[in-house]
């Protein structure tokens, strides 16, 4: 019995890894039941390791875990869902880095995490699937952003006013991002660290947050308001953690290398609208 209690099974998605010692590794993974955990694979370094391809970064893998007096030690693995697809799509990559280091950013050790479980294997399905696609949906990441803020405790408010706790009005209204929302023009008016927020990006930002993905995914919205968008988020993150994410950089450098790919194009090949016009 008493050894029984020592081993347990569970699924795990690879969220981190570091080298550690000769030939293992120290992972760092979100369970549905226990939250993130830092687990060693023991040996998984050697090249007759067969563990090693069940455990890469944004695999969904089934753990056997022993306990151990440091850390608790990887037994049996075998891969669930490899995401093979997203691996072989450079911006997929760099999306699935950003959100496995949002999860791991705000999840802890011993916490209910099937919500937030649910939520990273749901855009994780959709990456290896929009992979091979011409592009990723758009919108997919903020998306994600504001529902694991939500899950984790950090959601912002973007519907009522931070100050009065009326409903916002389409108009002039104050981005607070330091107290986690916005004041409308009466209460954003008497403060010094307000900042204006447009209409647009307010619209989005409170669709994207209250919606399930299967109403946001066909909603077109235009770069440059999901670019504010992005900015908001991407600012209160940094506030919440007080630190940049990697991730971030990596996917601002690729939608630059992008945008300016697209902007070299000769006008025929940058779509049919503009081929036909």
């Amino acid at each position: 019995m008493a050894n029984r209690e020592r081993v347990r099974s569970t699924h795990a998605l690879i969220l981190r890894r570091r080298d550690l010692y000769d030939a293992d590794r120290l992972l760092t993974v979100l369970t549905p039941g226990e939250g993130k955990l830092e687990l060693l694979a023991r040996g998984v370094r050697k090249t007759t390791s067969q563990k090693a391809g069940h455990l890469e970064l944004f695999t969904h893998a089934a753990l056997v875990i022993a306990q151990g007096r440091t850390w608790d030690v990887v037994g049996e693995v075998q891969t669930v869902e490899s995401f093979r697809h997203l691996r072989q799509n450079l911006e997929a990559i760099a999306a699935a880095s950003y959100l496995c280091e949002l999860l791991d950013s705000f999840t802890r050790d011993g916490e209910d995490a099937h919500a937030i479980w649910d939520l990273a294997l749901l855009v994780l399905r959709l990456l290896d699937e929009a992979a091979v696609a011409p592009v990723l949906p758009p919108a997919l990441l903020a998306w994600f952003t504001l529902r694991l803020l939500g899950l984790a405790g950090f959601q912002p408010q973007f519907f009522h006013c931070l100050g009065c706790g009326q409903p916002l009005a389409p108009g002039v209204n104050y981005l607070v991002l330091s107290e986690g929302g916005v004041l409308c023009a009466r209460c954003g008016v008497q403060r010094s660290d307000g900042e204006l927020l447009d209409v647009d990006t307010l619209k989005v930002l409170r669709f994207l947050q209250s919606r399930p993905w299967g109403a946001v995914a066909p909603v077109a919205v235009r770069p440059p308001v999901l670019r504010r968008v992005e900015q908001v988020l991407n600012r209160y993150v940094i506030l919440v953690l007080e630190r940049q994410l990697r991730s971030t950089l990596f996917l601002r450098r690729l939608a630059t290398v992008r945008d300016a790919a697209v902007r070299d194009l000769p006008v025929e090949e940058k779509g049919d609208e503009n081929a036909h016009s």
